[in-house]
């Protein structure tokens, strides 16, 4: 089921996280800061919209580190439920689409909890100070190939952020699939 998180709470503080990448590293927000920015996307392996987008997505952020935006994916899915997004299936997915970036696992689902993750992909753009100033979606195409001429949403986004340190007064949110939550048995 399709899901569409909230549009951008400008200045909102982003939390810090310490999680374990498929690099075999532990990775912290602010260890991660960007000169002029910084992406943290929330995907997975197996979501269809993430599927679509994937090579646009490594695209863009290789381009964005031109910029001085350093970018994160983090993997919030309940793997038991989901075991193509299992720790194993993120390495598989990562070398597949030449990741640039870290993919981390959140393996509690804490860190998409406070981050109020809803989708994949969702995309939080920071500024310098780590404040939000995006949250929106990649460009129009939802999990369909993007035409040619199809507006670079995040990338413009995350440009401007470089520059001015401010996100775009109209966002368009983002839509994919909803984070899958762990049951618990008194849930």
């Amino acid at each position: 089921m399709a899901a569409h998180p909230p549009i951008c709470d400008f200045g909102w503080p982003a939390p810090d996280f310490e999680l374990a990448g498929i690099d075999g590293k532990t990775w912290r927000l602010s260890e991660r800061r960007g000169p002029n920015g910084t992406l943290v996307m929330f995907i997975c392996n197996h979501c269809p919209y993430v599927k679509a987008v994937i090579d646009r997505i490594v695209r863009d952020c290789m381009e964005l580190a031109r910029y001085g935006i350093v970018s994160v994916a983090i993997n919030s899915n309940d793997p038991e439920t989901y075991p193509a997004d299992s720790f194993d299936n993120m390495k598989l997915f990562a070398a597949r689409h030449g990741f640039i970036f870290p993919y981390l696992v959140d393996g509690t689902q804490d860190v998409a909890r406070a981050w109020d993750a809803i989708c994949t992909p969702d995309f939080f753009g920071l500024d310098k100070d780590l404040k939000l100033q995006y949250r929106g979606r990649l460009d129009s195409s939802g999990k369909q190939p993007a035409a040619p001429d199809a507006r670079r949403e995040l990338f413009e986004a995350m440009q401007q952020i470089a520059t001015t340190g401010r996100g775009p007064s109209e966002q368009i949110g983002s839509i994919g699939c909803s984070i899958k939550w762990r049951r618990y048995a008194d849930n």
